[in-house]
């Protein structure tokens, strides 16, 4: 028997992009027409023998969350659960937490999902991975590749390139280490509970010192990667399981009318209901549902939001970081939104409802939603709050 977590953290996580994340929780912004979290549901569900997938996060719980949960249920035929931690406890930590959970009905091994990766899902290939490497209850790490610059942003991982041990991890370091990265997928044996179980008292035996009368939650705050995974680096009980088809290309909803002129990808996510004219370009973007993208635009890099039509010839575009042009699975960095206290935004985002007119140009720009633009504008922002001036 399986079961399978997915961790979705809490409300104060989806700054980068804003405003449409003001709208929708984090883990149900739609990913080609559906809710991201729908994804990973329905990779799990499809694992032979999989009982049971909990989701735990610090949402607070809410209709629409919960509405999710039963429609999922539905669908996928699977019990599907939501755990509330009672405050935000790492990635570590929320497992720790509901440790009981997790281990009820004696599962053999359990798999652990990041609700903000959005991929192929490699469970299956992951399940037999693990059972030809190492020992029954050894631990597994998807990972893929990335280029050097690219790969600061995420684990690295040093592996044996014979057995695919793990020998070495450093999360996001400061130098060049490997170009294999963490993709936020992971298949444990309930042994790793006792790995956490081992940092959570040492860190209760710490945090009691410091602080007497505070130190329970502090303890709680476990990170797999820092305080896990670099432990258990080169004692032949870490694996990684490297794949080349991590990241997905092309979503396209059955219900978007697509031009047969428009060129779409990579790395593009097309809503419900999406209208996309002759000649258009899109790369590296999300279009939400009922966007109308009329003939030959231009949409590189951006979220454009749900309603929202973009102009003939118009351009709507942000800034991609140095992405190789020569390699199949290169990757775009993920920027600060701010630099010293300015709003630097590294893609452009459309809020809902948001009307650009022909023949501009739209760049690294935040525009809130229900906006009517009447010119182009480059690295704005329509928030008032905003250190730049406003559209």
């Amino acid at each position: 028997m399986l079961k399978a977590v997915i961790l979705i953290g809490g409300p104060q996580k989806g700054t980068r992009f804003r405003p449409l994340s003001f709208e929708v929780p984090k883990p149900l912004f739609p990913v080609a027409g559906v809710p991201m979290l729908q994804h990973h549901i329905e990779a799990c569900a499809k694992v032979p023998n999989m009982k049971e997938i909990l989701l735990i996060g610090f949402y607070q719980p809410n209709e629409e969350l919960a509405r999710f949960l039963v429609n999922a249920q539905q669908q996928f035929k699977i019990s599907i659960r939501y755990l509330q931690e009672y405050a935000a406890l790492g990635t570590g930590g929320g497992i720790y937490h509901f440790r009981d959970q997790i281990v009820s009905g004696s599962p053999e091994a359990f798999f652990v999902l990041n609700a903000d990766v959005c991929s192929a899902f490699p469970l299956t290939e992951m399940l037999k991975f693990q059972k030809e490497h190492g020992e029954p209850n050894s631990f597994v790490i998807l990972g893929t590749t990335a280029n050097r610059k690219q790969s600061l942003n995420y684990g690295c991982i040093v592996a044996n390139e014979e057995t695919n041990e793990v020998q070495h991890y450093v999360e996001k370091p400061s130098t060049f280490v490997s170009d294999i990265i963490n993709c936020g997928i992971y298949l444990f044996h309930p042994d790793i509970f006792k790995h956490i179980g081992a940092v959570f008292q040492k860190n209760q035996q710490d945090m009691l010192l410091e602080e007497p009368n505070n130190g329970w939650h502090r303890a709680e705050h476990i990170r797999l990667e820092q305080d896990i995974f670099t432990a258990l680096a080169g004692q032949g009980k870490l694996y990684v399981y490297k794949t080349l088809g991590f990241w997905r290309n092309v979503y396209i909803h059955p219900t978007a009318n697509i031009d047969p002129t428009a060129m779409l990808g990579p790395n593009v996510s097309v809503g419900m209901g999406v209208t996309i004219g002759a000649g258009v370009r899109v790369r590296e973007s999300i279009i939400l549902h009922n966007a109308t993208l009329q003939d030959h635009c231009c949409v590189l890099n951006s979220i454009v939001g749900w309603e929202s039509t973009i102009g003939k010839w118009a351009r709507v575009e942000g800034t991609p970081s140095d992405p190789n042009p020569n390699d199949p699975y290169a990757k775009i960095d993920s920027e600060t939104l701010f630099r010293e206290g300015k709003l630097t935004p590294s893609i452009t985002i459309l809020g809902c409802n948001v009307s650009i007119p022909s023949e501009v140009i739209i760049l690294n720009s935040i525009v809130l939603p229900h906006k009517d633009l009447n010119r182009s504008f480059k690295t704005k922002s329509s928030s008032s709050t905003a250190s730049q001036d406003c559209f």
